[in-house]
């Protein structure tokens, strides 16, 4: 299958992560899957996520996966994956403004991220990592998007000489913080539109530090 973008490091398909299974040969996963909470941002003009209207693609494509290691983005608002060996907490500090239940007094300003396999490196640090998001009247258009420092900090925990897979690839975040550090990645985005937008981002000539 030809590559829709491709570099010295990076590697990005268009197509069905559950039927473009080039990304099972990586050594670490770090991926945003669906929710499969339906989700539907505010913003006008924006599609909904593909697969999110239950936990299976998540599920079936850590199925495939198996014991490797792998980080994996969600909520408490949904069940855990099986076999997590540490929850890490990212505490967005406000970044993109309260949300949650507008009838608690609490805003819900986190999301969860599991720790699969073993095999990580790297020094010892408290599991929170408070790295806050952009306005949304500063982001391009996708859903949900993750800050490229947050990823860059989860991947200073990958192994040396890792290649890096990411199968619900979106707008790009890991790919982008992989080439960032110099890592080797590969994603799969199954809706083209995000993948022009990765294709943009990672063809920039200087690196991208923001939200994507």
């Amino acid at each position: 299958m030809k590559p829709y973008y491709q570099d010295d490091l990076v590697t990005l398909y268009h197509g069905d992560a559950l039927e473009v299974t080039n990304w099972l040969d990586a050594d670490v996963l770090v991926t945003d899957p669906p929710y499969g909470m339906s989700y539907q941002s505010g913003r006008k003009k924006q599609k909904p996520i593909v697969g999110d209207s239950t936990l299976n693609v998540r599920n079936n494509a850590l199925k495939m996966w198996g014991n490797k290691p792998a980080l994996v983005f969600g909520t408490w608002k949904q069940p855990r994956p099986a076999n997590v060996k540490q929850l890490i907490v990212w505490d967005k500090r406000g970044g993109a403004g309260f949300s949650g239940d507008l009838n608690m007094p609490w805003a819900d300003i986190t999301e969860e991220i599991y720790v699969l396999g073993n095999g990580w490196t790297g020094k010892r640090r408290p599991a929170i990592y408070s790295v806050a998001t952009l306005p949304t009247t500063n982001r391009p258009n996708h859903p949900t998007p993750k800050p490229i420092g947050l990823l860059e900090q989860l991947l200073e925990y990958v192994p040396n000489n890792s290649l890096v897979a990411d199968p619900f690839a979106g707008s790009g975040t890991t790919l982008l913080a992989a080439k960032n550090l110099g890592i080797t990645a590969i994603g799969i985005e199954i809706d083209e539109q995000y993948c022009e937008l990765t294709a943009n981002r990672l063809g920039q000539e200087v690196f991208d530090f923001g939200v994507i």
